[in-house]
Order: structure tokens, then sequence, then C-alpha cells
């Protein structure tokens, strides 16, 4: 009889074993299915979409590719490929790839950045550099930059249109003026330290803004120590431009001066807990906050 029993209470738990595993595995492939999974299996966000990539005509990366917050992503290490051999290092305490092509560019790429290093440029990813399943995916328009591949949208299609560069598959090293550099940075360091990424970059699009504006003297040293109707900039009257800025402001000047903008027509920006007048709210168009700071046409 105990043998009995024991042989019941067996067969009962070896059902729900293969129940639950029957479970587990109707739980998986639910999620996939739900999820969407790229061709290597690498799980994307439920929210995401597939596309296709078209590189000179031909389709590429076919199942790797999804638009997700309306923006493409491609896997980097499949991407980079396309255009040139190359070379992957991987640094697991910084979560960073760097690559190096056969033709000589070096790019560095991040997880959870907001930007790609490539032979010395620094261009803005809109959305971050995601980890998914342990590949790296990155919104395309900044690789096709570094790649000097011109870039277009098929809405028909709904997909990405490539073409390869003529010459070698890399953008120029990057040369900016070193005065435009030098006050840009400092600036932004000074009125931004502290401020999320996206904020930093929006300061400097104000200073880059009056630049072009016709109201604003037409040089970066000028619109930041512009005096016409007072003090335009309070770390000119601090003496904080004058401090060593921060790394991240450095980057964020250097967004600013390869032409990215968060808004081609904001001049004006106020911290409202700290600013000592309310008069640009109160006469000027408001656009958005960031961090601290409010930011108005």
């Amino acid at each position: 009889m105990i043998t009995k029993t024991i042989r019941r209470k067996e067969k009962k738990r070896g059902r729900f074993r293969r129940g639950m595993c029957a479970l587990l595995a109707s739980l998986m492939l639910m999620a996939v299915m739900v999820l969407g999974v790229s061709a290597d299996g690498v799980v994307f966000p439920s929210d995401s979409t597939p596309t296709d990539i078209y590189l000179d005509g031909a389709e590429v990366l076919d199942g790797d590719c999804v638009i997700w917050n309306s923006i493409t992503y491609v896997p980097l290490r499949k991407f980079c490929n396309l255009f040139d051999g190359c070379t992957f290092e991987w640094n697991g305490g910084t979560s960073t790839a760097t690559v190096q092509t056969e033709h000589g560019m070096t790019l560095i790429v991040q997880s959870g950045a907001l930007y790609i290093y490539a032979n010395g440029h620094y261009f803005y990813t809109v959305g971050k550099i995601q980890n998914w399943s342990g590949s790296l995916y990155v919104p395309i328009r900044p690789l096709a930059r570094a790649f000097d591949s011109e870039l277009t949208w098929n809405g028909a299609r709904h997909a990405v249109e490539l073409l390869s560069p003529e010459g070698a598959p890399m953008v120029a090293w990057a040369s900016y003026n070193e005065s435009d550099l030098y006050w840009l940075s400092r600036i932004i360091s000074a009125e931004s330290r502290g401020e999320p990424f996206e904020g930093q970059i929006a300061v400097g699009n104000v200073v880059l803004n009056r630049v072009r504006h016709k109201s604003y003297p037409n040089t970066i040293y000028g619109v930041i120590f512009d005096r016409k109707h007072g003090t335009q900039f309070s770390p000119v009257s601090f003496g904080t431009i004058y401090n060593k800025p921060s790394a991240s402001a450095v980057i964020a000047a250097k967004i600013c001066l390869e032409g990215y903008s968060l808004s081609d027509s904001v001049l004006f920006f106020m911290n409202p807990r700290i600013s000592t007048t309310n008069w640009i709210s109160k006469n000027r168009p408001y656009v958005f906050t960031i961090g601290n700071h409010e930011f108005y046409n």
C-alpha cells in the first residue's frame, strides 16, 4: 500500500511538472509573439514595429531592425559590417563598444548614451542607445553619418534607404573652430552644470540661435558677452564663464556645432526658482522645459 501511494504521488508530481513546463513554454511563446524577436533572437520592446533597410537598392539586415519611439534602431555590429570590415572591442565595465574599421575610422558607442563618437565627431542619437538581449542597437541616422552614407525614408516601402559613399565609408576627421568650441562649451557648462544632457544641448542652441538672429551679434563670443540690453548671461557677471567646462558640456557644444538643434527658435531660458526677474516668462512665448530650465522663443 505504501509503495502504491508513493507511485501515485510521483505520477501526480510528474504530471504537475509536465504541465508547468508546458505552461512556461506557452508563456515564453506568447512573450515572443508580443514583444517581437530579431533573426538572432533579440527581443524587441512590445511597442516597436519591424522595418526594412535597403543599401544601394538591396534589402539588408532582414528581420533585425525596428522602429521604436519613432526612431529606427539597427544592430551596431551588423550595420558596421555592411560598409567595412570591422573589429569590435567590448568594455563591460563601461558598457562601451569600440569599433575599428578597415579604412581607419574609430567609432565609440556606449549603452544608454545619447550620442556616438566617430573620428572626433559627436553625433546626437535623439533616442538612447539600447542594449537588447546583449546586443547594442543604435538609431540609424548618426550611424549613417559616421559612414558618410546618404539616408532617406521611403514611406511607400516603410523602409530606410541608404547609399554607399563614393569614397572611403567614413566621415572625415572633425575640425571645430577653436574659439567657438572654447566659449560655447564654457557657457553651456556655467549655465547648465548638473542639468540633463538634453538641457545642455538646448542652452547651446539658444546661443547659436542668437548668432543667426538679426537682433544679436553674429559670433558666439559676441552673443555671450552681449551687453546691449544689460548682461545677457549671468556667468559673465559672476565670472564662472571662465571656469573649465565639464566633459559633458564640451560634448554638448560639439553636438550643437555639428548642427543638431532641439529647437531652431528658442532664444531665452530661465530657471524660475532662482531667477531674479520674470520678464522672460511674461514677454516671450514658452516652448518647453528641460530639467530646471524653461525655454522661450
